[in-house]
């Protein structure tokens, strides 16, 4: 079966499906989620794929099939949107991106076969796309939908490996090996006073315009005694989004204190300096994971996006709404 679709016709107005992909990486090969030229990036090599899939020319994959373009005739192309940008190495089993396909494009998917369109693409999607990305879900959104924007939170893990027991070379490029055990105890302590909304410009890199506030709802650390990560030092952070580096500083911030070179204390006190010389360094990145994102429910989706935006045209020292 050919995994490439006739090439698409898009009108400047067509009435257009939004669909929602849920995804899973593997980063070690990608520069990040977002495009970058002459880098291999996530996005560049979804969207190469969805575009082949399409008939959409490369050079129009940037383009929302909703409109036309400059010269005002029909454009062919398609516009991701992420729930977030993660950075280079960084990997994802719960990555969620949107997209706006014309009906009559989505409709024919399946051809002649009795599957439903989400299932025809996620199917035709696997024959076009790297082995290191996976869409493995592929739904019409609920109205107001929004993946960067109706988002709640987001998930990610950070697995460290603190004992030889623990090292398994399958595994290398997911956990992170450090070389002296660590108190779990402490550094749940240290984090602990870390949690609620804050200003975590100590613990990111910054960008021009972005704010450092953050709502960090959830930060333990654990070691569990079953399942995949038996053994393993597991980090679970939970936020409304994250700014540049800020799970992998405050990684390496808890890691001094499971160490037992800094006390339990100094991660408030490094949070409340917003001094980010006085942060640890930042650990590598084939450690963390994006596991899930988190939605309202159905009708509140339009909402959130509509408030979430509102809250990002206003200037950064007043926002306390993060954006990833």
């Amino acid at each position: 079966m050919s995994t490439t679709a006739p090439a698409a016709t898009f009108s400047p107005t067509p009435s257009a499906v939004r669909v929602r992909l849920d995804l899973a990486y593997d980063g070690a090969d990608f520069a990040g989620w977002a495009k970058q030229p002459g880098l291999r990036t996530v996005q560049g090599e979804l969207e190469a794929g969805l575009s082949r899939l399409f008939g959409v020319r490369r050079e129009d994959a940037s383009l929302d099939p909703r409109r036309g373009g400059d010269d005002g005739k029909p454009a062919g192309g398609l516009r991701l949107v992420v729930a977030g940008r993660t950075d280079a190495g960084v990997h994802a089993r719960g990555q969620v991106a949107h997209l706006d396909v014309p009906e009559t494009t989505w409709r024919a998917l399946p051809g002649r076969s009795d599957r439903e369109p989400g299932q025809a693409l996620v199917e035709r999607l696997a024959g076009v796309l790297p082995p290191d990305i996976v869409v493995y879900r592929a739904t019409p959104a609920p109205d107001g939908f929004d993946a960067r924007f109706s988002a709640l939170a987001r998930r990610y893990a950070y697995r460290i490996a603190d004992g030889y027991q623990q090292r398994d070379p399958r595994r290398r490029g997911h956990v992170l090996w450090n070389r002296r055990p660590l108190d779990v105890a402490a550094m749940n302590r240290g984090v602990a006073a870390l949690l609620g909304l804050r200003d975590f410009a100590a613990f990111c890199k910054p960008r021009p315009g972005a704010t450092t506030i953050r709502d960090l709802k959830e930060f333990t650390w654990t070691r569990p005694d079953d399942g995949p990560d038996i053994g393993l030092v597991v980090g679970h952070l939970v936020a409304d989004a994250f700014c540049h580096n800020l799970v992998r500083s405050l990684v390496g911030a808890s890691l001094a204190v499971g160490e037992g070179r800094r006390p339990a204390e100094w991660l408030v006190e490094v949070l409340e300096s917003q001094d980010r010389q006085r942060a640890a360094a930042v650990v590598a990145p084939h450690g963390l994971t994006l596991e899930q994102v988190y939605y309202p429910e159905d009708g509140l989706l339009a909402a959130r996006a509509e408030a979430v935006r509102a809250v990002r045209a206003l200037s950064p020292k007043h926002s306390g709404v993060a954006y990833s």
